[in-house]
């Protein structure tokens, strides 16, 4: 009677530990979690999703407490956030819209799960994008956009917002509030430099991060004080690291140092120690910096490389690749000197980006891809972004973190960041460590994505359909 009653009460509490047993929709199990801010990695975790978030991470021998309706192995595998790629750019006009529409599996097929435009010309299709991946109606990585740029009268770029006057820029601001734009963009090709320093400071007062070139009339202190939130592509940062930032400004706001001249005087007036002053104030000021490394390598090397069979272009349309053409021709008309030129110009001002971090400006993984920018591919350009800002002087681990804790805390979303409860569920699980090797985030065994787990049969999938789309463009 008394064995008959035990095994009673063990088959009772076994039906209620099921019936109380925690329901998740997936869990990985034994996987390695890298911790991003440290580089710590933890052995033998199961993460636990629900939704679109992460509500546990824990040891194996906990993970019997949940019912999950998927279960992955991530034996020998490495778990960290997904990527995020901090600019890029959607455009081209209306008619390219579907080729730019094919981007967005590109990124998820390549760990992407977060993106940054930095404006173009079909603001409308991307917040409708962004709108309805938020909305789950439709794949793709998270949208942060910028929706049309701030510039000057008659500038070069199409679709921005030209302005010239106080009562045109709060116009503009207005505009861009009403859009729901997650950030503002700003670009120095004709703009007044007092109109662009008035945009800083009321795009502020608005809440508003703001980020963009730097008119090279100005010195890096006076848009760090007008509230230059980030500053993209690596050059400027270069500029402003000569002797007296202050009279080279004043030199080509003059019209006494142009052109060729300019980059002639960086490379002889760059000095360590003021560019180190210049770059303290910058994170002092907690300015971001987005290097944009890849175009310029690829423009700086396209004697060597023209990048005419990449295998890439499969996935790249034929509209979108006639955008290139205007820096294809511009490169190869560049003579022998001017070759070497661009060469040393390239790699002397990616050479500073150790000086930016051990300054403390935080870095932000970016690669410039997307239209117009030849040869500068969205998914795979961010792995290429992040093995050149090793090459040029990061550690892997500093590199990583410019694109998966810098990105969001640029953006202040603290729900990203780590494998951990609360975190959104945008999980990248690689089959080597990219700690130890950056060229390893390219060995992608899954992506969750939204709390959705593409296995690489899903992510080939992904790369098949697009590769089959362009196939048909003209």
């Amino acid at each position: 009677m008394k064995k008959i009653w035990l095994s009673s009460l063990a088959i009772l509490c076994g039906i209620t530990a099921f019936s109380q047993q925690k329901k998740a929709d997936l869990l990985i199990k034994s996987v390695r979690i890298i911790d991003i801010k440290t580089g710590r990695i933890t052995a033998n975790q199961t993460i636990a999703v629900r939704n679109d978030s992460i509500i546990q991470v824990m040891d194996n021998q906990l993970a019997k407490q949940y019912k999950a309706t998927q279960t992955v192995d991530g034996s020998g595998k490495y778990a960290m956030p997904g990527l995020w790629d901090m600019h890029m750019h959607f455009g081209g006009g209306d008619t390219l819209s579907e080729e730019n529409k094919n981007f967005l599996p590109l990124y998820l097929a390549n760990g992407i799960t977060t993106i940054r435009d930095c404006a173009a010309d079909i603001s409308p299709d991307v917040l409708q994008w962004r709108d309805e991946i938020n909305k789950g109606q439709l794949q793709g990585p998270t949208i942060f956009t910028s929706g049309p740029k701030l510039e000057g009268y008659k500038s070069i770029w199409l679709g921005d917002l030209e302005i010239g006057t106080s009562t045109e820029l709060q116009q503009a601001l207005d505009s861009l509030q009403k859009l729901k734009v997650d950030f503002v963009k700003i670009t120095e090709n004709t703009i007044k430099p007092e109109i662009y320093l008035e945009a800083l400071r009321e795009a502020r007062k608005r809440g508003m991060a703001i980020s963009g070139h730097v008119p090279y009339v100005l010195t890096m202190k006076q848009v760090a004080d007008a509230g230059l939130s980030s500053v993209e592509h690596l050059t400027y940062a270069w500029k402003s690291g000569v002797k007296d930032d202050a009279a080279l400004s004043r030199g080509i706001a003059s019209g006494e140092i142009k052109g060729a001249d300019i980059n002639k005087y960086i490379l002889q007036n760059f000095d360590t120690a003021a560019a180190m002053k210049t770059y303290r104030y910058m994170a002092e000021k907690g300015m971001y910096l987005t290097p944009t490394l890849t175009l310029g390598h690829v423009m700086a090397y396209f004697d060597q490389d023209n990048h005419a069979h990449d295998p890439y272009l499969q996935y790249i349309g034929k509209g979108l690749q006639r955008t290139y053409q205007w820096r294809v021709k511009r490169a190869a008309s560049d003579d022998s000197a001017a070759i070497v030129r661009r060469k040393m110009i390239y790699e002397t001002s990616s050479s500073i980006l150790p000086l930016l971090q051990k300054a403390g400006v935080k870095i932000l993984a970016g690669t410039d891809a997307g239209y117009l920018n030849s040869f500068d591919f969205p998914g795979i350009g961010l792995h290429q972004e992040l093995a050149l800002m090793v090459k040029f002087g990061l550690t892997p681990l500093q590199a990583l973190q410019a694109s998966v804790i810098n990105s969001p805390a640029y953006l202040h979303k603290t729900n990203y960041g780590a494998i951990a409860a609360g975190k959104k569920a945008d999980i990248l699980l690689l089959d080597a460590n990219p700690v130890a090797d950056i060229h390893n985030t390219q060995k992608i065994n899954a992506l969750v994505v939204k709390g959705k787990l593409l296995d690489r049969a899903a992510l080939d999938q992904l790369l098949q359909e697009v590769r089959e789309k362009t196939a048909s463009t003209k």
